[in-house]
């Protein structure tokens, strides 16, 4: 499958000021360009929700979007999130985004509202036209409460801007039946179902310990893309432990804390998120460190 956005992607955390009060657009540039300059990224995703986004203005997601691509956008694919639970304000947020030159959009499952199937379908693909952009789909029931049905992933895989999905769904037998049925693009949209879904025909992953593991990541890729699969095993069971030790606490969170122990000052989260336990980003800074992971 062609990777579409690139294979090793983050759903970047939004820098803000020590208060929380406000997007702190130098400390995004500089975060986006150590992510694809140093760790490896090929793709980054902004405005996603471990980007914040319930919590930031639309005025913040369009500046914060521009100082990303102005910083990596000549060297690396940059998806805009922009799904909500409402189809209008979705589709001017994709408006929002193509005006600033990305290169594709995120549409997440609505959530709370858990419309009906039709409805649903009618919303991913009013905001898929929204624009001429390639969109990725964010399938992830454990949060937004509904799961998109795989018939309807294989219908909606025929649209010719929807390219891609963004798979947190946990069932790697549901995805190995879309893959079976279409041309999506699938990421991992858990960094530990990384290798598991390249193995039935997955591209690459939208994680959130890549913050720190990126490279770890590129090299499973690699390894599988090339036929070297006994090395991607252990490769992944090398990184397995950073993978999951992330969601130790709420994922933004964790990387908020831990990259503020390696002088990125990236700020709080906004409520209702707070702040990690005392020496819980510590230990795994610690981790991080131990497995060659280190700053």
């Amino acid at each position: 499958m062609s990777p579409v956005f690139g294979r090793v992607l983050s759903a970047m955390v939004t820098p803000l000021t020590p208060d929380g009060s406000e997007v702190d657009y130098a400390q995004a540039a500089r975060l986006a360009s150590h992510l694809v300059d140093d760790l490896g990224h090929d793709g980054l995703v902004v405005n996603g929700t471990t980007g914040e986004s319930p919590t930031t203005s639309d005025d913040e997601k369009r500046a914060l979007l521009d100082a990303v691509v102005t910083a990596v956008g000549d060297r690396a694919s940059v998806v805009a999130g922009v799904g909500t639970f409402s189809t209008k304000h979705s589709v001017e947020l994709a408006r929002q985004a193509a005006s600033v030159g990305v290169d594709g959009v995120l549409i997440v499952t609505p959530y709370y509202s858990r419309p009906p199937v039709d409805a649903l379908e009618d919303h991913f693909v009013a905001v898929a036209e929204a624009t001429s952009l390639p969109a990725m789909l964010y399938d992830i029931p454990h949060r937004t409460g509904t799961a998109i049905p795989e018939d309807m992933l294989i219908r909606l895989a025929q649209h010719p801007n929807i390219r891609a999905v963004k798979d947190a769904k946990g069932d790697v037998a549901s995805s190995s039946v879309v893959l079976a049925n279409s041309e999506l693009a699938y990421y991992a949209g858990d960094d530990a179902m990384l290798l598991p879904l390249m193995a039935v025909g997955g591209v690459g992953v939208v994680g959130t310990s890549t913050h720190f593991t990126g490279l770890a990541a590129r090299e499973i890729v690699d390894h599988f893309v090339a036929g070297r699969v006994q090395e991607a095993v252990m490769a992944n069971r090398h990184v397995l432990p950073a993978f999951r030790g992330v969601f130790a606490t709420q994922g933004c969170m964790m990387v908020k804390a831990t990259l503020g122990l390696r002088d990125f000052n990236v700020g709080p989260c906004r409520a209702p998120m707070g702040r990690v336990p005392a020496g819980m980003a510590e230990e795994y800074a610690e981790l991080l460190e131990n497995l060659g992971y280190g700053a």
